[in-house]
């Protein structure tokens, strides 16, 4: 009983954070695209210029826009960390139920620390003049590139063995898993295109950056309008998609034939699934997404 008490604790702190999450980089990007670009720098496109340059006082600007973008970004890639990290907690109980589990948000706070350090020591190091506003960008993408193949690779083998828990729970108990086993699908298949077009995209990208770079010793060549503006539409565009998809799939029901003929049985136990589960086993289903 202690156990489930503490599960509801962590179940409504992860639902919590989750839309949070949501409601956080929605924000974060309104205040990006809301904001008149010749407030913060005279160009829309990118351009080399280091920090306290009295020869271009518009670097403040830039600096903020890509730290107000960088933000946005580590948030949207938080909510799938957060659905990583509490399917990884539950995962645990069943494929290594001697092991003590730790908190799946310290976890969470954990990682995303992490990352935050990580921009906040570029972001030094550009304020430090170490290197240029190129070497944000350039940072930015290497980073986002690799986390995008990180959470590529751990919602394919998570879901993996969350469908598998979920049609072992089901034979076990006779009951019907089939709207969680697709629910968990819906959500391989759309993060991991996201997870996949942002790695490619964020990739290619920095292998620009680092080619001109080498070749130039600027990256100014690359920020033309139609290239950026070609980056810029395929990276938000796509952020927006999968927040819809999202939304849609954690609110859909995803109704089954097995379900729908269960509840045409009525109370006379016609249906096939009537075998009441175990408590823990019944809450895995719930327990799948957030």
């Amino acid at each position: 009983m202690a156990w489930s008490r503490q599960q509801g604790g962590v179940e409504t702190n992860v639902v919590t954070a989750f839309y949070s999450l949501i409601l956080i980089t929605s924000f974060f990007r309104a205040v990006w695209f809301l904001i008149p670009n010749s407030l913060l720098a005279p160009s829309y496109v990118p351009h080399a210029v280091m920090a306290f340059d009295k020869n271009h006082p518009s670097w403040v600007g830039g600096f903020l826009s890509e730290e107000i973008l960088t933000a946005g970004s580590l948030s949207l890639f938080s909510i799938f960390i957060l659905i990583l990290v509490y399917w990884a907690d539950i995962l645990k109980k069943y494929f290594q139920p001697g092991t003590q589990r730790s908190r799946p948000m310290t976890t969470f706070l954990n990682i995303v620390g992490f990352l935050v350090v990580i921009e906040l020591i570029s972001a030094a190091l550009f304020l430090l003049r170490a290197y240029s506003s190129e070497g944000m960008i350039l940072l930015n993408s290497i980073l986002l590139s690799t986390v995008s193949i990180i959470c590529v690779v751990e919602i394919t083998i998570f879901s993996h063995k969350f469908r598998t828990v979920l049609q072992t729970l089901g034979a076990i108990n006779q009951v019907s898993t089939e709207s969680q086993v697709k629910r968990i699908v819906w959500i391989t298949v759309t993060g991991n295109l996201f997870f996949f077009t942002r790695a490619f995209i964020e990739a290619i990208f920095a292998f620009m950056l680092i080619m001109y770079w080498h070749q130039n010793g600027t990256v100014q060549e690359v920020f033309s309008h139609p290239l950026w503006d070609t980056y810029m539409c395929l990276k938000h565009w796509s952020e927006v998609v999968i927040l819809a998809l999202m939304l849609y799939i954690l609110q859909s029901r995803f109704t089954t034939s097995g379900e729908i003929k269960g509840s045409a049985g009525g109370d006379g136990g016609g249906g096939e699934y009537q075998a009441v589960p175990d408590e823990d086993d019944a809450k895995v289903s719930e327990n799948i997404v957030v």
